[in-house]
């Protein structure tokens, strides 16, 4: 069994892993594939809703002001959109993210 990975009763070969509970009005989502040194924006930006975002291959680093927050293959992570934000791929290989965008 992958770790952090639960089979829920009455099911098969079947791997679940919860990524995030409730957090507000989901607005739209997205899915991204982040090539070799891509990301974005360029710049950090701010916005009033927050980003859910959702790793399922690859690994993306997230700059937050003075901070990073690496989110790896099977792991979510919110960022507050008021805070000074961008999103990069952190490893050698193509990234595929879930971006959710919630208020």
């Amino acid at each position: 069994m992958k770790e952090g990975f639960i089979t829920p009763p009455n099911h098969t070969n079947f791997a679940a892993k919860k990524l995030f509970a409730s957090m507000g009005k989901i607005i739209d989502g997205s899915i991204a594939y982040i090539e070799l040194k891509g990301g974005g924006p360029t710049k950090k930006h701010t916005h009033e809703h927050n980003h859910l975002f959702i790793v399922t291959s690859g690994e993306a680093k997230v700059l937050l002001n003075d901070k990073e927050i690496i989110i790896k293959k099977d792991e979510a992570f919110l960022v507050n959109g008021k805070i000074p934000h961008s999103v990069w791929n952190n490893t050698d290989e193509e990234t595929v993210m879930i971006g959710i965008s919630v208020k």
